[in-house]
């Protein structure tokens, strides 16, 4: 077996959430349910079909986002892996839809952070080992930290004004 670290790329101001999946309507159920959750996110979405014909497929409404998306894909080359690369939109957003989608396994990460992707090879194929989401934690929030927090959820409009 061979451990690798594939760094994902994606554009300054958008998101990316990279996932796993088990059927080929994959791209075309996500599609739908990022589309159903914000009418006007731009996004792409590339899945690492694992059987069959082995190929990238890929869907998306902005061709920027659906090429990143599909060259995250290629270097990630893992079966039944999906990265989705969002703007207009965060994560959040669409989170609960995308986990929704009936062929979704699981989510390793949602996020705007660099992103590296451990991955295995064996003589059958790649997989999805985990995700290094960020950068290690550097302490712990005091009360001026928990003050700046609420007070930019509140700015961003995802909590209420006190």
């Amino acid at each position: 077996m061979k451990l690798e670290v594939v760094k994902l790329e994606f554009p300054e101001g958008a998101n990316i959430i990279l996932g796993q999946a088990h059927f080929i309507k994959t791209v075309e159920d996500l599609y739908e349910a990022l589309v159903n959750s914000v009418p006007n996110v731009k996004f792409g979405i590339a899945f690492c079909e694992a059987s069959g014909p082995c190929l990238i497929r890929k869907e998306g409404n902005d061709p920027e986002l659906v090429e990143c998306a599909v060259k995250n894909a290629l270097k990630l080359s893992s079966g039944h892996a999906f990265v989705i690369v969002l703007r207009d939109a965060y994560p959040i957003n669409v989170l609960n839809a995308v986990k929704h989608v009936p062929e979704v396994v699981r989510i390793f990460c949602a996020t705007a952070n660099p992103v590296e992707v451990i991955v295995a090879e064996t003589e059958q194929g790649r997989a999805v080992l985990g995700v290094v989401d960020g950068y290690k934690s550097k302490g712990v929030e005091d009360e001026e930290h928990i003050k700046e927090r609420k007070q930019f959820l509140r700015k961003i409009g995802y909590k209420l004004s006190p």
